[in-house]
């Protein structure tokens, strides 16, 4: 088991790498905040939907369709025990920090930060669980989420509905449903775009973090409740909770792996477009992602052990 968490651990320690290249380029302003804004539209309109497509040209099998269903009920779990609890937290806060504090507890990275681990530590056959759960977060993160951040008044089923991954998912769906091939040309095209997501989804993040006050990270007390809540609590409830359903092995260790990455990068899309604490938003997300260096090996090795034991 120790050799299994060293080994996760360099995983883990690959992606904070180029985390930090991204960090250094931006305090040396070699990334600005345009070109960072460009890739992030780079990695949501091109990448992410090539990434899904890629990750779902699959045999439909009857197991397939079993265990992408096994990764859409775990996923809906998590949400559930996630978001239950969140209306008693952080009652003593402003609303405006309150309901960042609760939009970071439950909203995880499963995009920028978890896919790249997925396909490090599980490999490539994961990838379509992975985007299962995407798929689900993203739906409840354009309802439950703006409903929790803006109010009802700015919930969208357009928004829902009408995105990048959504469309990629319906593609890649009914290509998986007809086991439609993709010709060689246009199927390595694919592949070679969806390889850019993990350095490029890092290099962001590392440049976000890079946006946050770091000396300020460690002073405020709510934003260890909301990292122990994030990072430890809910994936471990996560994992205990799904163990009754005896998933397969990959599904079980995509799912808890997911429910453990740090807080969204959306956290602090939404705290500025809703005009909600934005300093504390962005200082989730980087000290989540930070703390998640120590956390993340733990619970991946924690999954693969009790998944495959």
């Amino acid at each position: 088991m120790l050799t299994n968490l060293l080994t996760v651990a360099g995983q883990v320690l690959t992606l904070f790498i180029m985390m930090a290249a991204g960090f250094v380029l931006k305090k040396l302003k070699k990334l600005t905040q345009p070109a960072q804004s460009q890739i992030m539209f780079i990695l949501l309109y091109v990448v992410s939907p090539c990434l899904i497509i890629n990750s779902m040209q699959l045999e439909p099998t009857a197991s397939a369709w079993r265990d992408m269903g096994f990764a859409a009920l775990g996923c809906i779990i998590y949400f559930v025990i996630s978001i239950i609890p969140s209306g008693i937290l952080f009652r003593k806060q402003p609303p405006d920090t309150r309901d960042v504090l609760r939009f970071g507890g439950i909203y995880t990275n499963c995009a920028f930060m978890g896919i790249p681990l997925i396909n490090s530590v599980l490999g490539g056959e994961a990838l379509i669980f992975a985007t299962v759960f995407l798929i689900i977060f993203q739906l409840v993160h354009w309802t439950h989420g703006v409903v929790l951040m803006g109010g009802r008044e700015n919930a969208s089923l357009r928004a829902v509905l009408v995105n990048p991954g959504t469309f990629g998912f319906i593609i890649g769906l009914l290509f998986f449903a007809l086991n439609i091939k993709l010709p060689s040309p246009i199927g390595n095209a694919l592949r070679f775009v969806a390889d850019v997501n993990t350095p490029m989804a890092m290099f962001v993040i590392g440049a976000q973090m890079a946006d946050a006050d770091l000396l300020k990270l460690f002073k405020v007390r709510e934003l260890y409740a909301v990292s122990a809540l994030k990072l430890i609590a809910l994936p471990a409830v996560a994992a205990l909770a799904l163990l009754p359903l005896h998933m397969p092995p990959i599904v079980y260790c995509t799912v808890v792996i997911l429910a453990a990455t740090p807080s969204a990068g959306v956290t602090a899309m939404f705290a500025e477009r809703f005009k909600r604490d934005t300093a504390t938003a962005a200082r989730i997300v980087s000290l989540t992602t930070l703390l998640s260096i120590i956390t993340l090996p733990v619970f991946a090795t924690l999954a693969k052990f009790i998944a495959w034991r």
